[in-house]
């Protein structure tokens, strides 16, 4: 038997040796879990039975009491080692399948014999928990396999550095406990795992890449140190992935003091948000909150006006040309996109210390209690030099004391009786012990004067919590009054335009997409910004399309937070939003590192070819070596078009692809070509209100495929007709780059000219 058979078959053995030692500690768990779950059914059935309850003294209210907390600590702890049991099985069986991808030799300094390290995506140890036989990816000795070629290699730990000589290091595709491929390889993960990774279809989720790790990659995932981390990364070079595996790998490295919840990601959109949902529960975390910059908008700027999506604005801008309006708009968009606007912001503020304020009434049974003009005139009255958020506080506290003289007035009132009668059973007890509590008469009287406080308390108790939450602030009122009734002293060019069409949207209590940021802002600037202490890691995704006032605002929403930008510039759909973008290095202060990473993995190297020729940027990009065919570009008429469209979806089917991809420039677009072959083949259509990727053939707008890869892509419209603008190039970038393996392009018509900008020989006719 030749070494390499040796090789292989010891390899096999070990793999067979650990599964064993799973299967051992499997049985240990079930043994240890035998009758826990049914344990604790029985103790949530039986709870008040084992509880002893007296409520007749003092003492036997205490007893009561520490018996309830010591039978509920009892239950918590029992759920708890349940629920870890569950984790430890879960993750034992996702060893099972592939214990470990990649093994490192490596000889300490000064040591004779080097120590063989299996890496995995979960750390296991021997039954005896003596020694690890697999160690897991985030560990600090398991770095060296991601950084290091054989030879000399270190790594860092809490004591300090680790020098020595890396003698091997080897690469495992294993399934279901087989041995399918074993080679050994230098700094770079070998081309032959990657294209076995690569080369497969298309997933609805995002696939954990633990096992092809770049060393690029891998300076993302372990940077600790920057408080504001900036990647700009090819379209497929894996920078998704990365920061997924980096809030990972931080979860692991501070078990001790951060969790999912000090963590939080911004995603493009609800679609994007469901594909990356697996990435981490695959690892044995717990999913952080993932949320669109959208709905996080949404919920500080609250229900009473509605907000414009990012890609309602990106429809208008690419659909609307001809109305009336457009031209007005682009300047709002523009201008509001910039960090001129929040100065303009500021010096309105200012303008508030002394007038302009806007309150409501604060009324009870259809009368004003306390009306906005008090409110207005003790807002006032108050030093000018307090700042608004502390004024407003003051008027909140002013405005209780007044409420409740106000309100304890009503209570000879008849209506209030009326309510004495319709109090519930539990509501009428309550209130008659509490007068039992008191020294005086206990007649009729005296009843009936306690339950009539109890229902006038009740209700200013609701005031009282809008009141707290400062609701008689009229904040969309008072931003209204800066397009209508205030004149800047060096107003911005076109801004009586820009002033009318925010006011009259305004009106009809709506915010537009380039006033939704700053409203909040402006918010925040009123009633005081609730900045989110507990967030301790935030990661924006698609970076590029923030605009310099939405990071801004971010940026004071989370001041003590550490970020992560990820983007790439090339696919700035926002383009025509100007404003600096937040990928800038000169547009983030503080102490920052800018990592890039050049080479695209997700696309053949023949569409990378092709693509990379009118990409938008200036980065380079390198194609990974992942032969496939060339993008197809097919002239056709409008006669055959619907024809030529499905014969080349049924020809990508019958190729083996699971997922393909109609990808339009709007969303107009795509309702037309989902009505023109929906009763032809099965397809889907996905809009902003789509929450699952499935396979198959499905049809959307390109601003919605951010993130997302298929298998392969038909661009059903690439004429010049179609991207005719500069501001097109990002767009028909972005739609072209999201194909893994083959990339289709009709035209009715001329070519767009982004097309003829990549060397005939790259592309097929």
């Amino acid at each position: 038997m030749g070494d390499e058979k040796k090789s292989r078959a010891a390899e096999q053995q070990r793999i067979r040796d650990v599964i064993h030692e799973i299967s051992k500690k499997e049985e240990e768990i079930h043994g240890k879990s035998a009758g826990l779950k049914e344990s604790v059914i029985e103790l949530r059935r039986n709870f008040w039975e084992d509880v002893t309850v007296n409520l007749d003294e003092p003492d036997d209210v205490i007893e009561t009491h520490a018996s309830m907390k010591q039978q509920a600590e009892f239950l918590s702890e029992r759920e708890r080692t349940h629920g870890q049991f569950a984790k430890e099985l879960k993750i034992l069986k996702r060893l099972k399948d592939s214990p470990y991808f990649g093994r490192v030799d490596f000889r300490e300094a000064n040591e004779k014999e080097a120590d063989q390290i299996y890496i995995g995506t979960a750390s296991l140890m021997d039954h005896k928990e003596e020694n690890f036989l697999v160690f897991d990816w985030r560990a600090p000795i398991s770095s060296i396999y991601y950084d290091f070629s054989p030879g000399k290699a270190k790594y860092e730990t809490v004591e300090g550095t680790i020098e020595g000589e890396m003698t091997l290091k080897r690469q495992f595709i294993i399934r279901q406990g087989k041995l399918k491929g074993m080679f050994d390889t230098g700094v770079t993960i070998g081309d032959r795992l990657l294209q076995e990774v690569l080369g497969s279809n298309a997933s609805t989720v995002m696939k954990s890449i633990v096992a092809t790790i770049q060393a690029e990659q891998n300076k993302i995932i372990r940077n600790e140190k920057s408080r504001l981390l900036i990647v700009q990364g090819a379209a497929g070079s894996g920078k998704t992935s990365a920061a997924l595996q980096r809030i990972a790998y931080l979860m692991y490295r501070y078990r001790d003091t951060l969790n999912a919840e000090n963590m939080v990601l911004f995603s493009p959109n609800p679609l994007f948000t469901s594909y990356i949902a697996n990435v981490l529960p695959e690892l044995g975390e717990e999913n952080i909150k993932q949320i669109t910059f959208l709905d996080f908008l949404r919920e500080s700027i609250g229900s009473e006006l509605t907000v414009e999506s990012p890609f309602e604005q990106m429809e208008y801008v690419l659909t609307e040309e001809e109305s009336g309006e457009y031209r007005t708009r682009m300047k709002n968009i523009n201008f509001k996109s910039g960090l001129e606007f929040k100065q303009l912001i500021e010096a309105f503020v200012s303008h508030l210390k002394h007038e302009g304020m806007q309150f409501k009434n604060i009324t009870f049974r259809n009368r004003v209690l306390i009306s906005k003009e008090e409110q207005y005139d003790y807002f006032y009255q108050l030093e000018n030099h307090i700042e608004i958020p502390n004024k407003i506080e003051l008027l909140s506290g002013w405005l209780l004391k007044e409420l409740y003289k106000k309100v304890m007035k009503e209570k000879d009132d008849d209506w209030v009786i009326e309510k004495v009668e319709l109090l519930d059973k539990e509501a009428y007890l309550k209130a008659y012990y509490r007068t039992q509590d008191k020294d005086e008469v206990n007649d009729a009287e005296t009843e009936e004067n306690f339950l009539r406080t109890a229902v006038v308390k009740n209700v200013y108790e609701k005031i009282k919590k809008r009141i707290e939450d400062f609701q008689f602030v009229n904040v969309a009122a008072t931003y209204r009054t800066m397009f209508t009734s205030w004149d800047p002293e060096n107003p911005p060019a076109d801004w009586k335009e820009i002033s009318a069409i925010t006011a009259s949207h305004l009106s009809g209590k709506h915010v537009l997409w380039e006033d939704a940021a700053p409203y909040a802002y402006f918010k925040g600037r009123l009633l005081g910004h609730k900045a989110d202490r507990a967030v301790r890691q935030l990661v924006i995704d698609e970076a590029q399309d923030y605009s310099a006032f939405q990071f801004a605002y971010i940026k004071e929403v989370f001041p003590y937070t550490r970020m992560t930008l990820l983007g790439d510039v090339n696919q700035g759909i926002y383009s025509y939003a100007a404003g600096q973008n937040p990928l800038n290095p000169s547009s983030a202060a503080g102490h920052q590192e800018r990592i890039t990473l050049t080479k695209s993995y997700r696309s053949t190297k023949q569409i990378v070819e092709f693509t990379k020729s009118f990409a938008p940027g200036e980065e380079p990009i390198e194609p990974f070596n992942r032969e496939g065919k060339k993008p197809k570009l097919l002239p056709i008429g409008k006669s055959d078009y619907k024809e030529v469209l499905l014969k080349n979806v049924e020809a990508l089917r019958e190729s083996g692809y699971e997922s393909v991809a109609i990808i339009c420039k709007t969303n107009q677009e795509s309702n037309m070509l989902f009505e023109l072959i929906n009763d032809e083949t099965a397809v889907k259509k996905l809009d902003e209100e789509t929450f699952e990727f499935e396979k198959g053939l499905v049809v959307l707008p390109v601003y919605l495929a951010k993130g997302i890869e298929f298998d392969a892509v038909i661009i059903p419209d690439a004429s010049e007709q179609s991207y005719e603008k500069e501001t097109d190039r990002t767009l028909f970038y972005t739609a072209c780059t999201r194909a893994m393996h083959q990339l289709v392009m009709l035209s009715a018509g001329e070519p767009c000219r982004f097309i003829g900008e990549a060397a005939e020989d790259k592309y097929e006719v």
